[in-house]
């Protein structure tokens, strides 16, 4: 009995536990089938920093939706891509922030299709260079074969997605590399992941890796690129530009619920009560309705993507 009672306890506790410690905290959509409630989901290794950035605009978008049947927002967070398609294809997530990359996962794992283009810090699209040392002796991609690049990690648009997709599409085979130290076959380009943009920079600067990517944000960005190496470093490659970042939702949304929203995001930049939800929705100036050159862009990013996963992965 001692025992029973022991682990009825423990049982209680564990659960308590995962509860949120705090009405702000993560919590999942308790009745997905609602129809009077929008979920807004993100795919996130920081669920509780997350929260804080997402709450606001949705507090300030579901007043707004209440002609379409809307009362309730909540939000619910995933690990990774796997689980959030989980949720578009069973109705428990409605709309997601994500990169345009990750984006178009999620349409592939899910049927979630894109909304609204996001400006952040008045960006709403933005390129990857491909960079290295001046006195490297590369001037291009077709000079990659046997050569290494550094891009950031495997979930990255800027830094990842895009460039392999470009030298993917250059017939380019892509070989995983043990180190820095390691070296591709003369047929192929050797990528490793670097984590950081600085990393990036610093590994090409030190001669560690041929080639490094990122986002042309960060490439201006001193913190990323430091000045000192700049003199050393030269932009080899650019891509065509691309959304910055996107506002998806599930397939099958109601099409009232879906043009609602669209409306309300687009309208908030006019609206002085939407800009602090705005800010706070990481850096958020404006939401665009996409244009035919992003959907271009993300058919290009769509097909890259498949490729990586075929290919590569």
């Amino acid at each position: 009995m001692v025992a029973f009672r022991f682990a009825a306890r423990l049982i209680i506790l564990i659960a308590a536990l995962a509860l949120p410690l705090s009405n702000q905290a993560v919590r999942a959509a308790e009745s997905p089938d609602d129809a009077h409630v929008l979920v807004l989901g993100r795919i996130s290794d920081d669920p509780r920093a997350h929260y804080e950035q997402l709450k606001p605009l949705l507090d300030y978008v579901v007043p707004r939706m209440a002609d379409v049947g809307i009362r309730e927002g909540r939000i619910l967070m995933a690990r990774d891509v796997q689980q959030m398609n989980s949720y578009l294809r069973r109705g428990r997530v409605d709309w997601v922030t994500e990169t345009a990359g990750t984006g178009m996962l999620l349409e592939q794992g899910s049927g979630a299709t894109p909304l609204l283009l996001t400006e952040r810090d008045g960006v709403s699209k933005y390129t990857t260079v491909f960079f290295a040392r001046s006195d490297s002796g590369i001037r291009s991609l077709d000079d990659l074969r046997g050569r290494s690049v550094a891009f950031q990690n495997p979930y990255s648009t800027s830094a990842y997605y895009v460039p392999a997709a470009e030298l993917l599409e250059r017939n380019l085979r892509l070989e995983i590399l043990l180190s820095p130290m390691d070296r591709p076959s003369d047929a192929s380009v050797g990528y490793l992941f670097a984590r950081t943009e600085l990393n990036i920079a610093t590994w090409v600067h030190k001669r560690l890796v041929d080639v490094g990517v990122m986002s042309n944000l960060d490439w201006q960005n001193p913190e990323r690129v430091p000045l000192a190496f700049r003199n050393d470093l030269r932009i080899v490659h650019e891509t065509p530009p691309y959304p910055r970042a996107l506002e998806m939702v599930r397939g099958d949304l109601d099409p009232k619920i879906k043009a609602r929203l669209r409306e309300v995001l687009v309208e908030a930049a006019k609206d002085p009560d939407a800009r602090e939800a705005l800010l706070r929705f990481f850096k958020t100036t404006r939401f665009l309705p996409l244009d035919e050159s992003d959907e271009a862009a993300l058919r290009y990013i769509g097909g890259g993507v498949k490729r990586i996963r075929a290919e590569v992965e």
